[in-house]
């Protein structure tokens, strides 16, 4: 498959262009599956409730329908983070295809002022099946909990995608070892730019990434310019989670152990 991660540099509040410039970078390489960032329509530095209630969507909403008229001419998936519009505001990400909506993901670990805004995710960490492969979701701050990408790889995800707007300056790294701890491929992308909104000041740290399961850096971008990156992946290569004769990194776990 190929895999492309999209890294922009959206302006708060403006959906419309938002949407636009993400398309325009999708346009310009072919792609299996796009990987938008987290909240990538909207913004991320809320200084109000009304703010995210004003730019909330439903599953179905504006943004939904302008990246499925993509996903429909080009036969593809793209994944991408909005504010969900449901029984509460969910920082949320969608995975869609040509024939509509193929999956949801709540995102669970909310960070810092997140947690004025959004309800904790209540759906788990889902694992879809694609064409190329099994794709599970999760969304910027749940990577510092290891549990996170662990439950994925057991519910058979081969690939993570991990839409993200990263302030903190270790993820990227932090990634190589997710993948190779369950050896899984995963797709973090990022945002890029500054949003100063009132006293709250924030930079996006950009280096969207795709790593191998055995760590590998197989693209990483910048830390200032939006873009696009896309590789040729086989998901395959994911399901073998043996590392030598005696050990398995899966089937070794002893989970009755752990919280002891």
């Amino acid at each position: 498959m190929h895999l492309a991660i999209v890294q922009t540099s959206p302006n708060f509040g403006q959906i419309d262009s938002n949407i636009r410039s993400a398309i325009q970078l999708m346009e310009s390489t072919k792609a299996d599956l796009y990987v938008l960032p987290e909240l990538f329509n909207t913004g991320y530095n809320f200084a109000e409730n009304r703010e995210v209630e004003a730019l909330a969507e439903r599953t179905d909403g504006p943004t939904f329908q302008s990246l499925l008229g993509f996903a429909q001419q080009y036969s593809c998936y793209i994944a991408y983070g909005f504010a969900e519009k449901a029984d509460h505001l969910y920082n949320s990400a969608a995975l869609i295809g040509s024939s509509g909506l193929v999956g949801l993901y709540r995102k669970i670990h909310l960070f810092d002022r997140e947690t004025l805004f959004f309800k904790p995710g209540n759906m788990g960490f889902p694992v879809f099946d694609l064409p190329f492969g099994k794709v599970g979701m999760m969304i910027c701050f749940d990577w510092i909990y290891p549990e996170s990408a662990r439950t994925l790889a057991i519910r058979g995800a081969q690939l993570i995608i991990h839409p993200s707007n990263l302030v903190l300056p270790y993820c990227p790294d932090a990634m190589i070892t997710r993948c190779l701890e369950n050896h899984v491929f995963a797709a973090t992308v990022d945002r890029v730019g500054k949003e100063n909104r009132g006293s709250f000041d924030l930079q996006f740290i950009g280096t969207s990434e795709i790593v191998s399961p055995r760590g590998e850096i197989l693209a990483r971008m910048g830390s200032r310019e939006p873009g696009i990156a896309a590789v040729s992946i086989d998901l395959h290569e994911a399901e073998q989670k043996t590392i030598n004769r005696h050990n398995d990194l899966l089937a070794d776990r002893k989970p009755e152990q752990y919280e002891r």
